[in-house]
């Protein structure tokens, strides 16, 4: 479920009271924080909180960084917690940092990219064993980069995830936050921009923004229409709608049928 999730949300560790709201949201998976929405006086309470929702109920947590104060205890919180899904380690930059944090709590790592030194080492983070995905944190990135949070100034690096994370034969990455609450077309406008680079996935800050995020993947009748009449055509080569088709354009098309769950249709094809 890790590597096909569309729709990641953060819920704050310190407001327990959100989470039921969080789990009902739809999310494909839902991300309790304790690093950035929480204030640090409030962090022990909230890995408290975190660790009775882990009791009961599956969850993705973000620590704080390896370098930070709180890792630790962040770590020890979550020990033997049996509904930890996956562990999202912030400003992950080595695969030594990854390898400490699975080794303690033997679950999956979802590096957050967000420094320079990450962008930096982005193939060795990819290709560790227990990460299943890239994940991009744009907001302090743009922050240390000087650069603004917006679509020119981050395309090289979004690019860049992509392409270490195909390298790494890994899922494709996911995209971060649209700060936009109350903008319903902000959010569809980039996870599509993100989704045509090759990410399949969004960090959400809202679980408003969840609904949107999965109509704005989701393949549309032409492109399921497109995709079908390239499976029926005979022969390594073929033709449709005045266009080559060969194996990697058969090979976009059962992508694109695979995210509108339409995998019979894949495997007759296959």
């Amino acid at each position: 479920m890790i590597g096909r999730a569309r729709s990641l949300l953060f819920v704050p560790g310190s407001r327990p009271d959100r989470f039921d709201s969080a789990t009902r949201s739809g999310a494909d998976l839902v991300v309790i924080d304790l690093e950035d929405a929480v204030e640090p006086a409030a962090r022990p309470a909230a890995r408290v909180a975190a660790r009775d929702r882990l009791s009961r109920s599956p969850a993705v947590v973000r620590v704080n960084g390896a370098t930070t104060d709180d890792h630790e205890a962040d770590l020890a919180a979550l020990s033997g917690s049996p509904e930890l899904v996956a562990v999202m380690l912030a400003k992950a930059e080595t695969p030594d940092q990854v390898d400490r944090v699975h080794r303690r709590l033997g679950v999956p790592v979802l590096p957050l990219v967000e420094t320079a030194a990450a962008i930096e080492g982005i193939r060795p983070l990819a290709r560790h064993a227990a990460v299943p995905r890239l994940v991009l944190g744009t907001l302090d990135l743009a922050a240390e980069l000087g650069a603004r949070p917006s679509w020119e100034p981050l395309l090289a690096i979004r690019t860049g995830l992509v392409v270490a994370s195909a390298a790494a034969g890994k899922a494709p990455p996911v995209d971060g936050v649209t700060v936009e609450l109350d903008d319903a077309e902000a959010v569809r406008a980039d996870v599509r921009r993100a989704a045509g680079l090759g990410f399949h996935g969004k960090l959400c800050l809202h679980p408003r923004q969840v609904p949107l995020v999965h109509e704005a993947l989701r393949p549309t009748d032409d492109e399921l229409a497109w995709a079908e009449g390239v499976l029926a055509a005979l022969g390594p080569v073929a033709r449709v709608d005045g266009r080559l088709v060969d194996a990697p354009v058969r090979a976009r098309a059962r992508a694109l049928l695979a995210r509108a769950g339409r995998h019979e249709a894949v495997a007759d094809d296959e």
